[in-house]
């Protein structure tokens, strides 16, 4: 961090938040707010005169609580700049002042009590987003005793009572009584790996080999200190990570394959009582430890649902950042120009974080050194004749991708080209037709559908797959080799978002015994927000199906994403089936009936105004 701040060619925005993003790739507008620190950074010397009479004392976060600070402080050693902060927010109070013992004893005056936040607003071309990840919270493991006995503590705080530059100065002791304890423990997977309700059921990765380098800082630090681990799997994949798993075992570090269901304390020693199953041995055990440290697993920022929505990205599952590709385009965020690195995509340790941020800012000099970006002909195109200047295309778009219309200067949508994606949910959504997808035209689509179901219509499930997901998981079904029926037609689309009410009714009209519509599951969607359209589209088309008098079962909605293959060839199994169900008759008055609602649909739009008689 030191070197970044005296890097003659980044400028360093510490104590400052990002605020608003707007613009596209090569024109992002970006505004950051400089947080008041009512220090001058350029003045302050870091003599701590300020935080030495200070009266107020606070717990120190950085030290996770061992120690405390005061209401001026500097944040962390070797912060940039090297200076302190005044948390105004701790202080006795400016207005009135009621101490301002700081401002009185600093020589400089670099104390203003009236300083300001303020908005700085910049140009940049790309974005890069590395805002890492937050700790797992295991207060809800009471039985391990975390908020219950002092001995008990987390890895993080583990991490600074055995440094050097912590609150005991690197003298490892237990926070019960402060003595050096003769025995510990250490509990993996708190928080991740776990199905049962509590915690997240992905595996942090970096839990295994924090803990085993843990046991070796004891193993050289403290000879003959007892150390045991209870484990799940260890999970040491990496370069040299199985040898350092290897040496902690030399050292005498103990490894027991069970998790402890319940954890108590002696009222005399305040030792700690773990009582576990072996799976190894199949025997019940308990052990007497002296500390117990719970290997916490890790999870996504707990403000990440702000970032995501200034900077227009998706989530996995896991509420980790979902990349554009997870193979061939790994750094690349859904959104044109945005890149990620580091954890903010997924639980990796130092190495992986570094050849991520490489990568990241290797993708993105590539982009700024072309001086152009290439725009896939997918995007979207305003029909100015057919536009009501209604501006519901530019409220769907998940991209804010389309300026919106302005009905009273009668300025039509504006599409920027640079920042669609091409997921036309905008198309589907406009009643007047005033959107035109390229390569994914209304005619294209609906060829495909007559084609589809031109012979033997009602031996057919036609599906509509979304690109990114249903249709790369049935891909996945077919290398895989899984079995599924071949009666089965895909139509491609790039989002499920695309597929407008009319495909589907025409299919019908047509003889299709059942339509599937496919794509990505909400909370890992490509183009953001796109499936919720379709999730509101495909409810109203039930219910126009059920007052209609047509079976709504008939029309099925699934999420699928590219991983699932095996659910891809199940569902068509299954649809399969239901297909057969379905009878000739069944068929012939949904033809009947979607005709008949057509030929009135036509009337009424050709339908001329009665003749007023005077």
């Amino acid at each position: 961090m030191m070197d970044v701040g005296r890097h003659p060619r980044i400028e360093l925005m510490t104590y400052s938040e990002v605020e608003a993003v707007s613009g596209f790739v090569g024109n992002f507008h970006v505004t950051v707010r400089k947080k008041a620190r009512y220090v001058d950074p350029n003045e302050c010397t870091s003599c701590a005169e300020c935080a030495n009479i200070c009266p107020v004392a606070l717990p120190d976060e950085y030290q996770q609580g061992f120690s405390s600070r005061k209401a001026i402080y500097i944040p962390f050693p070797q912060a940039v700049p090297s200076s302190y902060i005044l948390n105004m927010d701790n202080c006795l109070g400016n207005n009135p002042i009621a101490c301002g013992k700081c401002a009185d004893v600093c020589e400089k005056q670099c104390i203003n009590y009236d300083d300001q936040d303020k908005l700085v607003n910049i140009e940049v071309g790309v974005i890069i987003t590395a805002t890492g990840m937050d700790v797992y919270d295991p207060t809800e493991y009471d039985e391990y005793g975390y908020t219950r006995y002092d001995n008990v503590i987390t890895s993080m705080e583990f991490e600074r009572l055995i440094c050097a530059g912590g609150p005991t100065e690197g003298h490892f002791i237990r926070p019960g009584d402060r003595k050096e304890p003769q025995s510990i423990g250490f509990i993996q997977c708190v928080g991740s790996r776990s199905r049962d309700g509590r915690g997240n059921p992905y595996c942090s990765n970096i839990c295994c080999m924090n803990t085993v380098k843990d046991t070796l800082l004891l193993c050289d630090h403290y000879p003959g200190m007892e150390a045991k681990v209870f484990y799940m799997d260890i999970r040491s994949f990496g370069k040299g990570f199985e040898d350092l798993y290897m040496r902690s075992k030399e050292e005498g570090v103990k490894y027991i394959r069970g998790i402890p269901g319940e954890v108590s304390e002696d009222p005399n020693t305040h030792n700690l009582i773990i009582s576990v199953e072996n799976t190894t041995t199949g025997k019940l055990e308990k052990h007497e430890l002296e500390m117990l440290v719970l290997a916490q697993g890790v999870v996504p920022r707990r403000d990440g649902d702000a970032i995501k929505k200034l900077l227009t990205l998706s989530s996995t599952s896991d509420g980790f950042i979902m990349e554009s590709h997870p193979k061939l385009k790994p750094v690349d965020a859904p959104t044109k120009g945005i890149f990620i690195a580091g954890c903010v995509e997924s639980p990796k340790d130092v190495k992986d974080s570094v050849t991520q941020a490489s990568a990241a800012a290797a993708r993105a000099s590539i982009l700024l050194n072309a001086g152009k970006t290439k725009v896939e002909a997918i995007t979207s195109q305003i029909v100015e004749e057919k536009c009501n200047y209604c501006g519901l295309c530019s409220l769907v778009c998940p991209y804010n991708a389309i300026v919106p219309a302005n009905k009273k200067l009668k300025k039509l949508p504006v599409v920027i080209q640079a920042a669609c994606a091409g997921c036309g949910a905008c198309a589907s959504e406009c009643a007047q037709d005033a959107i035109v997808m390229r390569h994914f035209r209304d005619e294209q689509i609906i060829a495909q559908i007559e084609a589809i179901l031109a012979v033997e219509p009602h031996k057919h499930l036609l599906t509509f797959a979304c690109n990114w997901c249903s249709y790369a998981g049935g891909d996945n079904a077919g290398t895989a080799r899984l079995q599924y029926p071949t009666s089965s037609r895909l139509i491609r689309t790039m989002c499920s978002g695309r597929v407008d009410q009319k495909f589907v009714l025409h299919a019908f009209k047509l003889g299709a015994p059942m339509v599937l519509v496919s794509g990505c599951h909400f909370v890992d969607c490509h183009y953001i927000n796109a499936v919720h359209w379709t999730q509101k589209r495909m409810d109203k088309l039930w219910d126009k199906l059920d007052k209609l008098g047509i079976r709504p079962g008939r029309l099925q909605l699934e999420w699928i994403s590219a991983a699932e293959g095996q659910k891809f060839a199940r569902v068509m199994r299954n649809l399969e089936e239901r297909v057969t169900e379905v009878t000739l008759e069944e068929i012939e008055y949904t033809m009947k009936v979607l005709q008949e609602e057509a030929a009135a649909e036509k009337k009424k739009k050709t339908k001329q105004p009665e003749e007023i008689k005077v």
